[in-house]
């Protein structure tokens, strides 16, 4: 009989700054560490059955952020929702694990919060695996631009936002652009929603998309940081995604010039739909870059 290699997976809570934030966290302490940042509307559950390809070989470490998921989501009033606010939380996790070198994975909402972190510390930085999170203005749909022009002080922005909040949406967003919809589980659309629905998650949601527009006001720093610091880079792009679109992905080779690209025919959850063929490109990534 065959020996299969599943691994063990641990689902725990740390605390940083008085936030209890939950992550999955699988494979060998001593193997190269691999990061999950998740997008929206997800948490890492959007990772669970990449955890389960590679774990047993690679560490894989997957928080939610706050107001994600299973970590804390305290009310805006006590907590300003921010994309940088996510990433000192971020920051003040790896720092309590002792994660100080691994590769980046950064899909979504991962672009923003990763790459500030990684301006902050480039030197836990050994790679990054970038899946449709964008940092090039070429990347942005018509639709994405839409959404980012709420902001604070724009009349009827708020509003705007809570009307991408829905089961609906939620779910065009996974099966959006897939070649085959069978192939997309709705455990990730309808976990999603429920965390949605939670109370108080959707003012959490408006306060982070009213300040979406920081990230694109960021991209020149974090372009200039891809140009100095070079870092080995694995970019994998769902082709027919609705909100960022493939000239983003191409233009990342314009600062790293030999990063591996792979163009997918799927949509916004590239995973949901390719993992058998983008697991094995993510372990090859790792097993190249080595320790």
């Amino acid at each position: 009989m065959a020996e299969l290699r599943i691994p063990r997976v641990h689902h725990r809570h740390v605390e940083i700054d008085g936030l209890r934030i939950f992550y999955r966290e699988a494979g060998p302490a001593d193997a190269p560490t691999l990061l999950l940042l998740h997008g929206f509307p997800a948490s890492s559950h959007q990772y669970a059955r990449l955890i389960d390809a590679l774990g047993a070989d690679y560490h894989l470490v997957a928080p939610d952020y706050p107001g994600f998921g299973r970590s804390d989501s305290p009310d805006p009033a006590e907590f300003r929702y921010s994309f940088d606010a996510l990433a000192e939380v971020i920051e003040g996790f790896c720092e309590q694990l002792g994660l100080d070198r691994f590769v980046l994975y950064a899909f979504d909402f991962g672009a923003p919060v990763g790459f500030r972190l990684a301006a902050r510390h480039p030197e836990w930085i050994t790679g990054l695996v970038v899946q449709n999170g964008n940092a090039y203005a070429e990347g942005l749909s018509a639709t994405a631009q839409q959404m980012i022009a709420n902001r604070p002080g724009v009349p009827g922005a708020a509003e705007r936002v809570r009307e991408i909040l829905t089961l609906p949406v939620t779910r065009s967003q996974y099966e959006g652009g897939a070649g085959d919809p069978t192939l997309i589980s709705p455990d990730g659309w309808t976990m999603d929603q429920h965390f949605l629905d939670l109370p108080g998650r959707k003012a959490i949601q408006v306060e982070l998309a009213l300040d979406y527009h920081s990230n694109v006001e960021s991209y020149p720093r974090w372009q200039e940081w891809l140009r100095t610091h070079r870092p080995p880079a694995l970019i994998l792009w769902g082709r027919n995604d609705p909100f960022f679109l493939e000239p983003g992905a191409r233009a990342y080779l314009r600062d790293l010039p030999e990063a591996e690209l792979h163009i997918l025919d799927t949509g916004h959850f590239a995973l949901e739909e390719t993992l058998p063929e983008t697991a094995p490109l993510i372990a090859d990534f790792l097993a190249k870059l080595g320790g």
